[in-house]
């Protein structure tokens, strides 16, 4: 599969996310917060999950965006927790620049770890251990990066979990027919 069908798979298939993620909360006490702003995450993270596992293919289009996308939240993750609290001199413009100047050092750093940690097309990438990493990443973002709720949080992990084994499974399938 490419792109577009991995992408249009996870814009598709959410309302299945929702049933499933609905059903281990309702049913069996999961718990997560199904508030507006976190399906709407959710929602984001399962469609960036449903073709991230390419981001490891040098000609793939989610190769050439995920690292800005990665570096730019790690860097205002970095200026909510660090750069806020930096108050090197009594002016607070001065304060305010370099506080993004931080932000954007650890997003410089990201970038260049990102693209040293990259590993081989259908390596680790490819597999549901990195589908939990990439789960464990959503949750530490928007908790911490946005302060969204815990239970919020937990919903944006599972929904990222979820669509980023879809394209395993897309993957494994469409293989298996050709």
């Amino acid at each position: 599969m490419n792109y577009d069908e991995h992408v249009l798979a996870g814009i598709l298939s959410y309302p299945i996310a929702i049933l499933i993620l609905s059903v281990l909360s309702f049913y069996l006490g999961l718990p997560i917060e199904m508030t507006f702003m976190a399906m709407s995450l959710g929602y984001a993270f399962y469609v960036l999950g449903s073709d991230l596992p390419d981001m490891d293919h040098p000609g793939a289009l989610i190769h050439r965006v995920i690292k800005p996308f990665v570096s730019v939240a790690v860097g205002i993750s970095a200026f909510r927790n660090l750069g806020l609290n930096l108050h090197l001199t009594s002016n607070p413009v001065v304060n305010l620049t370099l506080a993004w100047a931080v932000a954007a050092l650890v997003a410089v750093v990201t970038w260049n770890l990102f693209k040293t940690l990259m590993p081989n097309h259908r390596g680790v990438v490819h597999s549901s251990v990195f589908a939990a990493v990439y789960a464990l990443l959503a949750f530490t973002i928007v908790r911490f990066g946005f302060d969204m709720t815990p239970g919020e949080s937990l919903f944006i992990a599972f929904a990222s979990f979820l669509g980023y084994n879809l394209h395993l499974l897309l993957d494994r399938n469409f293989r298996v027919m050709k």
